[in-house]
């Protein structure tokens, strides 16, 4: 390519990222919200939905503002982002109040007990106005299995102060809930180690 091509396709590029940049800025511009509280969906088949929301919660905790965990069904695993989280003292609360996967404890009146301790946990948490992120781990599991009141939750994480950001994480999100967020993630399986034979690792998986 000649230099004048080359000065030609450059002037085209600039032309180009300008009209784009120029639609950003006044999109970005027409929006007169500030400041909200958001409710966060992370659903799906796919891996990553709660290391997504654990992502936000270092986030937050980088700008000094306090987060809280309180993880649904999953028992107390001893997982890497909860060391590293705990680290940080005050700023940082981490509940783990299921006892494992419904297949797991194969008791249901446990697990609903389990699931109603963890939503009477949140709730409380909801109530410290210093808190700004609040993950409901596996919520998503807890509502599609019925061992919690789905309306009381939904009209709970939409009735929450203002300024209290909510991620709920886990498969086969209820439609309600959905409905009521304002920002739905769905993870799609493409492929995952698992079906090759690969283990849960360490670093990986927790």
């Amino acid at each position: 390519m000649s230099e004048i091509d080359e000065n030609a396709e450059q002037e085209r590029h600039r032309a180009k990222m300008a009209k784009r940049k120029a639609a950003q800025d006044a999109e970005v511009a027409g929006k007169a919200i500030a400041q909200k509280g958001l409710l966060i969906v992370h659903t799906g088949t796919g891996k990553g939905k709660s290391t997504a929301a654990f992502g936000l919660v270092l986030r937050m905790l980088g700008y000094d503002k306090k987060c809280a965990v309180v993880q649904f069904i999953k028992g107390a695993w001893d997982t890497g982002e909860r060391k590293v989280l705990e680290e940080f003292g005050p700023l940082m609360e981490w509940h783990t109040l299921g006892e494992g996967f419904t297949w797991e404890t194969q008791d249901k009146a446990r697990d609903i007990a389990a699931a109603a301790k963890a939503w009477e946990t949140a709730k409380t948490l909801m109530q410290d106005p210093a808190l700004k992120l609040l993950v409901l781990d596996e919520l998503n599991i807890a509502l599609r299995y019925d061992y919690l009141p789905l309306d009381e939750v939904v009209t709970t994480l939409k009735d929450r102060r203002p300024d209290l950001n909510i991620v709920v994480t886990g498969r086969n999100a209820k439609r309600e809930l959905i409905e009521a967020a304002d920002l739905v993630t769905e993870m799609t399986l493409v492929k995952h180690h698992f079906a090759q034979g690969v283990k849960a690792q360490e670093g990986i998986e927790f």
